[in-house]
């Protein structure tokens, strides 16, 4: 079977080239994904930046630790306390001290002393680092740890999209490639070669293809990976001492899954073939039979099914797990995949209605793509994908960011907001002159966090802000679900419906921004919505927390721009925005451009696998182009009629697998619709519709080219009538 697979490839190498180029493509990304993994995972030790000449760092406690029955949780202090004043001057008594100060004291020290005498007077109450470790006291390591994250999801989620295309492209190229091989299936059979025999022999082209595809592609990877993710890191997506070190799992793991990958695109395929009876071989017409197999319509069923429940149970008992965005990236590849493999069912009639125009050449293309079902099924699944994904995911980010800033603009009334020049936060001084300014209402508010521990085990951190009650009402509506703002003191807190406690009465353990335990009363509650609806305290229980932002509302009869001036006089160097500037400034859609990156990076790749799909299929469909192309010359149609013709059928299937992801895209935003709505957030529907119209304009583009250009080879072929004459 090996030596006959090998021999097919060998004559047959145009009906594998379009498996090959995309497992490639697959194994290739994957190995980048699994090298800046594995390099993210072992970082190399960086020497300290900050207070990098002190033998000894001391940094305040930035870690919360709750202990549990099942184990320790940790989390990220929001305002870590400083260290002790008493406990400064305990370790200047030790040696020279060189302190790091913020406004709120110090947080960070290096001190030229023996270690073991510093922990002794810090105690638990601080953190003593020496050697590398210093390192972790420079501020810029949050941000190259988030930056390693955002970096680690663009490459997983690349990578996870490539594997399922992968799939379709190989599933479809060896289904039209089966189809287009019955008579020779049928006359192996007829010499007596078994269904397994047959079987297996595709299964063995298969993992030829895979495993000379895989290989590449660890090759690809291996070139590709330095370049690209310092390419990232120039752009801010990685930081910038990020290298690709030298690592050998990630290199079985693309390999191993490339093989997989072609075995399983292969597999219904190779089904297929084993069951084609000897009589194909006395068949003349080359016309598909039958709209759809037993097995694939079972199984596109069963994942439709699959699709619709999971979506009806995510709704009913956590529809806020649909505004995840792990949820809505790979939630709508299940529905892609069950509309892909029951396509054949919809295409004759999408292209029937398609074609409904008086005239020969409509006639011909509706026939000519009914009788070649499964060579438009393959055409049209890639489009599918592609017109899918694009329409989903950009769709989705589009409505969540709408439905976000809609959220933002009701909550917000306030006449301008004003915002410290260095991001830090305002002093006494300046919130004195703010609120001397004539007409201005004045309601300083500060970023903060709160941590509860739900169920004993679970360590959960709201983001928070801090607010005085009684200036809150004049510049900001709070969407309440129960309870009232002006219910909220130092002994009570403001919560969301994502709270597991959120009855209005009912008392939380909280654990504040700086680890502080306090016992609170749910004063009020929110509705979830986006998920931007964070708690509510009063300063006194955000201690630590600088003032970030101050909202100024007009008193009765005040002028605006007479507002306006005396707020940029007293202003300093901070910024004074109007309410539309600020929501412009602050608009979801202007912070999520690692996310938009990568989901750019996505639809990418899936169209460059549209490419690869489209003219694989029509390369292994030239051998019936030959006979199609002589049989219209000879009809009388002229050089310009053939293109034309086939060019208007590429476009048809093209707009037939369009209009299939269109539909995918509806349904996937519908869902999204009805958990915002489940989530009390504002309805903020978005098509991406210039994104779904330049998808499918490229997609038709390419279509056209595969289609025409080979046809337009043939038609310069002398020899075609005569062809046509023998057969």
């Amino acid at each position: 079977m090996l030596s006959l697979a090998l021999r097919t490839l060998r004559v047959r190498w145009t009906a594998f080239t379009g498996s090959f180029v995309a497992l490639t493509l697959g194994v290739g990304l994957l190995t980048v994904t699994g090298l800046a993994l594995a390099s993210s995972a072992s970082t190399p030790e960086r020497a300290p930046e900050r207070l990098a000449t002190a033998p000894v760092v001391v940094t305040s406690q930035n870690t919360l630790h709750v202990p549990t029955p099942v184990g320790e949780r940790t989390a990220r202090l929001a305002h870590p306390r400083p260290i002790p004043a008493a406990t400064v001057a305990r370790l200047r008594r030790l040696g020279p001290v060189v302190t790091d100060r913020s406004a709120d004291g110090v947080h960070r020290l290096g001190i030229e002393a023996d270690a073991a005498a510093v922990r002794e007077v810090v105690g638990d109450g601080a953190r003593v680092l020496t050697g590398t470790a210093r390192r972790l006291a420079d501020p810029g390591r949050e941000r190259d740890r988030e930056a390693l994250t955002a970096m680690n999801a663009l490459f997983g989620t690349a990578g996870g999209v490539s594997a399922f295309v992968s799939v379709f492209v190989v599933a479809s190229t060896f289904a039209f490639a089966v189809a287009q091989r019955r008579r020779e299936f049928a006359l192996l059979r007829t010499a007596g070669a078994t269904p397994g025999q047959i079987r297996r022999t595709v299964l063995a082209e298969a993992l030829a293809v895979g495993v000379l595809a895989s290989a590449a592609g660890c090759v690809l990877g291996s070139r590709a990976a330095s370049p690209l993710t310092a390419r990232l890191a120039e752009q801010g997506l990685a930081p910038p001492w990020f290298a690709v070190g030298d690592h050998v799992w990630p290199y079985h793991a693309a390999f191993w899954t490339g093989l997989f990958v072609a075995l399983c695109g292969a597999a219904a395929a190779s089904w297929r073939a084993g069951r084609t009876p000897p009589a194909e071989a006395l068949r003349e017409a080359s016309a598909d039979r039958g709209v759809i197999t037993r097995g694939r319509l079972l199984t596109g069923t069963a994942l439709l099914l699959t699709a619709a429940v999971t979506l009806a149970l995510a709704l009913t008992r956590d529809p806020g797990d649909l505004l995840h965005r792990k949820t809505y990236i790979s939630r709508p590849m299940l529905l892609i995949t069950a509309v892909a493999l029951l396509s054949p069912l919809c295409l004759r009639p999408l292209v029937g209605l398609l074609t409904r125009l008086p005239g020969v050449c409509a006639l011909l293309v509706r026939e000519n793509a009914a009788a070649g079902i499964r060579r438009s099924a393959a055409l049209a699944a890639p489009v599918l994908v592609t017109v899918a994904l694009a329409g989903s995911l950009l769709g989705t980010t589009a409505t969540l960011d709408r439905a976000k800033a809609a959220e933002a603009r009701e909550r917000t009334t306030a006449a301008f907001v004003v915002l410290p020049a260095d991001g830090t936060g305002f002093d006494a001084a300046a919130l004195r002159r703010l609120r001397a300014v004539p007409g201005a209402v004045v309601s300083p508010s500060s970023s903060t966090a709160v941590h509860v521990l739900e169920d004993g085990v679970a360590l959960i951190r709201s983001e928070a802000r801090a607010v005085v009650p009684a200036t809150l009402a004049a510049t900001a509506r709070l969407p309440l679900a129960a309870g009232r703002v002006g219910g909220l003191d130092d002994d009570s807190i403001i919560v969301n419906e994502e709270w597991r406690r959120h009855r209005v009465g009912e008392r939380v353990r909280v654990r504040l921004g700086d680890g502080t335990r306090r016992t609170l009363r749910i004063a009020a509650v929110m509705p979830t919505g986006t998920g931007g609806n964070g708690a509510y305290v009063t300063p006194r229980n955000a201690p630590g927390a600088p003032v970030d932002r101050v909202d100024v509302a007009l008193a009765e009869g005040a002028d605006p721009e007479a507002v306006a001036t005396a707020l940029h006089a007293s202003a300093g160097t901070a910024r004074v925005l109007t309410r539309d500037a600020w929501l412009r400034a602050s608009h979801p859609g202007t912070q999520r451009t690692t996310t938009r990156l990568g989901l750019l990076l996505v639809l990418g790749i899936a169209l460059l696998y549209t490419g690869v799909s489209v003219a694989g299929t029509t390369v292994m469909g030239r051998s019936d182009l030959v006979r199609d192309v002589a049989v219209l010359r000879l009809t009388g149609a002229t050089r310009g009629q053939v293109l034309r013709l086939a060019g208007a059928e590429a476009l048809t299937v093209v707009a037939a697998g369009a209009l299939l992801g269109l539909l995918v895209t509806a349904v996937n935003l519908a869902g999204l619709a009805a958990a915002l709505a489940l989530q009390s957030a504002p309805p903020a529907l978005a098509f991406p519709w210039r994104a779904l119209g330049t998808t499918t304009a490229a997609c038709a583009l390419l279509a056209v080219l595969c289609a025409v250009v080979p046809t337009a080879a043939t038609l310069r072929r002398r020899a075609v009538d005569l062809a046509a004459t023998r057969e």
